[in-house]
């Protein structure tokens, strides 16, 4: 159910198989000032998982920040029809019959703005828009670090090691997801001015510290 990670954020994680290989998959919700809810790559809403959000405060915005991260936004967007439902660029193309508010882009909507920063990752091919929760100092992404190494699955455990994922945000899949090295070392350098602590990943497991340092090092070969 919603785990606890810092104060007014919270988690949801939940299997997941991506390409056949067993991921994992991960929601954070974060409470604004406003005590509205920012839901990040929602997952699937059962009736616990609602009954849990609603404890915590009206869901305010329903953010979908990679083009991998979409299959339960619908729900969400129906569930929640007064919320807003944000899509990383080009998701609006790949699924037309959701009910999209707008694009993230480089600068965050004003519900969120006051605790919630966002810098886009779009030289990546998943198009991705990455987070930042300033109370706690967390980096909150989807596919921008992986972190499968110590997965559970001695399958995936496997797969980590051929991919190289030997540390969070490593290996070979880096380098070809990056479609623009040039524009992925700009927009990294623009991440690593937040002063990030902490670090919630979709696939994987958390960094509860020394985040800044792990995406540096990931993306050292920029």
């Amino acid at each position: 159910m919603l785990a606890p990670v810092a104060e007014d954020l919270w988690t949801v994680a939940r299997p997941q198989r991506f390409w056949g290989l067993e991921t994992g998959t991960r929601m954070t919700v974060a409470r604004l000032s406003d005590g509205g809810l920012f839901v990040h790559c929602p997952v699937a809403l059962d009736a616990d998982t609602r009954r849990a959000v609603d404890a915590l405060g009206p869901v305010r915005a329903i953010v979908a920040s990679s083009l991998f991260h979409h299959l339960y936004a619908g729900e969400w967007a129906r569930a929640y029809p007064a919320a807003t439902l944000w899509a990383c660029p080009g998701l609006p193309q790949k699924r037309p019959d959701l009910p999209w508010t707008g694009v993230l882009g480089d600068a965050p909507d004003a519900s969120w703005a006051a605790d919630v920063d966002q810098r886009p990752f779009t030289a990546r091919f998943e198009r991705e828009v990455v987070f930042f929760h300033r109370k706690s100092r967390t980096m909150v992404c989807a596919d921008a670090m992986l972190n499968l190494w110590q997965h559970p699955s001695p399958v995936t455990r496997a797969a980590a090691l051929l991919m190289g994922n030997l540390g969070p945000g490593r290996g070979y899949l880096e380098r070809i997801a990056v479609r623009d090295w040039a524009l992925g070392r700009q927009q990294v350098d623009r991440i690593l001015e937040w002063d990030i602590d902490g670090v919630v990943l979709a696939h994987g497991g958390l960094l509860a510290h020394g985040g800044r340092d792990a995406l540096r090092d990931a993306y050292d070969w920029l």
